[in-house]
């Protein structure tokens, strides 16, 4: 018979922070409501390209396609 071991992921805590440059943010954001919440930075509307980006989810730290949010290690 063969034993198989379950493995555990261990992730780690991730916190989720819009980017500290304050006019940055209100630039993007407005660009958002303009494009009817699709980042700004693509040419195709999906819903993989929707505001929080299907990138930007999956990635496991870092900034998002347009620099908008940034996930950080908590």
């Amino acid at each position: 018979m063969i034993q198989r071991r379950a493995i555990v992921a261990r992730t780690r805590p991730m916190k989720i922070i819009t980017n500290p440059d304050k006019e940055y943010v209100k630039e993007i954001k407005k660009q958002l409501k303009a494009n009817s919440g699709y980042c700004p930075c693509r040419l195709e509307k999906n819903k993989d390209t929707k505001c929080m980006c299907k990138e930007f989810r999956e990635q496991e730290s870092g900034m998002c396609h347009c620099g908008l949010y940034i996930k950080v290690s908590e």
